[in-house]
């Protein structure tokens, strides 16, 4: 596994917009306070293209321009770091246009990104054998002040920080507008994982394991299984060795989705050697359709597996987000009902 160099103190962090691009409030004016943040921290910024535009659909533009913006930045060595706009709906259609072969070649680069950003941090991992970061996009850092997440997934483009822990509180309704675009997460809920073994929960227990992280958003995962995108079974057999611990959350997906996910996802052979499983809170968190909630449409599938199963953890669309390490190997533990993840770079 590659791992880019650290940010230097004075480094450089370029943007891009393979997903969307900050054309519309509060996204833009977050944006450009994000901008002002990082360069009070010493660092000069380099923007692609695309980062104000809003000339595609589902993305900031072409997808051939997308495409070559993604490649370009990546390539080039005017930027230490790339950090994505913003997610969006289409990304995979920019993927016939992004030359992996290059990217492959050149000196790996931190790309942090979440969501549809799935469509590039995923790949960078499966195909590249790259590290990459599934973390806050580009808006999130206009925010005043900062939360703590934002703090960690600073702190591991930097490299001093290399474990991280869930958070006290989580958002259900964000505060954030045009007129108030630089509202910081407003957190009201309390955190509290859930772990499952065999399809039933196991509370008050505690639980480690390790194995290598890999996934991101399930909307976007299911979408690559079984394209010419799909090495999955190819990385595997690389780092059999390790195990795999699956991080997966979900957007646009209700439940009766999500369980049509995990079955597409086990089907496909993506959970050989799966050392457990690391589930967000979905976006359509606390749904009930006919019976099924958001844990047994995931636990009673992944039961068979015999792994822990950790839910409702701060990973995904209702932040605040743990930035995880797509490609890492890591140690998960679960204890008195706080999760805490070790990264080893190795």
């Amino acid at each position: 596994m590659r791992y880019p160099k650290d940010l230097a103190p004075n480094g450089t962090i370029g943007f891009v917009a393979p997903s969307f691009g900050c054309n519309i409030q509060p996204y833009r004016a977050a944006f450009d306070n994000g901008l002002k943040k990082f360069q009070e921290r010493g660092h000069k910024v380099v923007l692609g293209p695309n980062c104000y535009a809003g000339a595609g659909i589902g993305i900031s533009n072409t997808p051939e321009k997308c495409g070559q913006e993604l490649t370009e930045g990546y390539c080039s060595s005017e930027s230490d770091v790339l950090i994505s706009c913003g997610g969006g709906e289409l990304m995979c259609e920019i993927l016939d246009y992004v030359d992996f072969n290059r990217i492959r070649e050149a000196a790996p680069k931190w790309y942090m990104g979440y969501s549809d950003n799935t469509n590039f941090t995923f790949l960078l991992t499966t195909l590249c054998d790259t590290a990459s970061l599934y973390g806050p996009c580009a808006a999130a850092f206009g925010m005043e002040p900062w939360h703590a997440s934002l703090e960690d997934a600073y702190g591991i483009l930097r490299g001093t920080v290399d474990s991280v822990s869930g958070y006290d509180l989580w958002e259900k309704e964000s505060l954030k507008d045009e007129d108030h675009p630089l509202e910081p997460y407003h957190v009201t809920e309390p955190s509290v994982p859930r772990y499952f073994s065999e399809g039933k929960e196991m509370p008050g227990t505690n639980v480690s394991f390790s194995g290598r992280l890999i996934g991101g958003c399930m909307d976007c995962l299911v979408n690559l299984a079984g394209t010419c995108y799909d090495q999955v079974g190819k990385f595997q057999e690389r780092y059999r060795e390790d195990g795999f611990i699956w991080f997966i959350e979900s957007c646009d997906l209700n439940v009766m989705a999500i369980r049509r996910a995990i079955w597409e996802m086990d089907h496909a052979g993506w959970f050989r050697y799966v050392k457990g499983f690391l589930i967000g809170r979905p976006y359509c968190y606390g749904q009930e359709m006919m019976g099924l909630d958001q844990y047994q449409a995931v636990c009673a599938l992944l039961a068979k597996y015999r792994v822990p199963v950790l839910m409702d953890l701060d990973l995904g669309h209702l932040p605040p987000m743990m930035p995880i390490i797509c490609g890492a190997y890591a140690g998960v533990t679960l204890k008195d009902g706080r999760i805490h993840i070790q990264y080893e770079k190795r």
